[in-house]
């Protein structure tokens, strides 16, 4: 194994962003590629740790910057404020998701036909916004992410594979929320899945907040993405 790492910068609107390409270079020819949309802590060590794991897997992990290089936030407070700010405009959300799709696919290691994203919390919400346009993306998998459709018309099918691995008694994502994804997703006759985790809060996956991590349902879900990504990969 050798892993490779790349920071990838690139403009959307105006703004900034600096992204980090994983991959492992002992392997040859290009490979799919996934995206990694972060928590509303922006990219951090957690996403880029994701990235380096999907590199192990084969694939190249791309843990991209949401909020643009000159919003750092340095804590809930600011992380909370910038997320707003970005969740005020789901068009802006869906066109920083459609560019890091760009740009991943643009890396001379990467298989611009196999192509899906992942995403925690805000980012899973990010990542359902990518599938809502409808893009040609393999697929989407939102982790604990938030469900809430954004308030304008999207695309009339969703071609992409949606997966949400989702904790039932997360706060943010009470049952109502799930039940009206649910029907979402059929309406626009997207191929989609829902697994639930009992007794799991909001954040399961996140190591570092010890009041939310779910050691089961972060293996779990783990061991569900690599199904799925390999399911779409084919």
């Amino acid at each position: 194994m050798a892993i490779v790492k790349q920071t990838v910068r690139y403009e959307v609107g105006g703004v900034a962003f600096e992204s980090l390409a994983v991959w492992d270079d002992a392997l040859s020819g290009p490979r799919p590629a996934v995206v990694i949309a972060p928590t509303f802590m922006d990219r951090s060590a957690f996403e880029d740790g994701k990235a380096e794991k999907l590199a192990a897997l084969g694939y190249v992990g791309f843990a991209i910057d949401l909020f643009g290089v000159d919003v750092q936030p340095a804590n809930f407070e600011e992380a909370g404020a910038a997320m707003t700010v970005l969740n005020a405009d789901r068009h802006a959300v869906a066109a920083r998701m459609l560019a890091a799709v760009e740009q991943v696919r643009a890396l001379d290691v990467t298989d611009r036909a196999r192509v899906a994203a992942i995403g925690f919390c805000f980012g899973g919400k990010c990542a359902l916004d990518l599938a809502r346009t409808g893009t040609d993306v393999k697929g989407v998998i939102a982790f604990h992410g938030l469900f809430d459709a954004p308030p304008f018309e999207t695309a009339e099918t969703i071609p992409a594979k949606v997966l949400a691995l989702h904790g039932w008694d997360d706060p943010l994502a009470k049952p109502e929320a799930v039940i009206a994804f649910a029907a979402e997703m059929t309406a626009k006759k997207a191929d989609w899945q829902l697994h639930a985790y009992g007794h799991t809060q909001h954040g399961f996956t996140n190591y570092a907040r010890p009041e939310m991590f779910q050691p089961d349902a972060d293996r779990r879900s783990w061991q569900a993405m690599q199904n799925f990504l390999a399911e779409i990969f084919g």
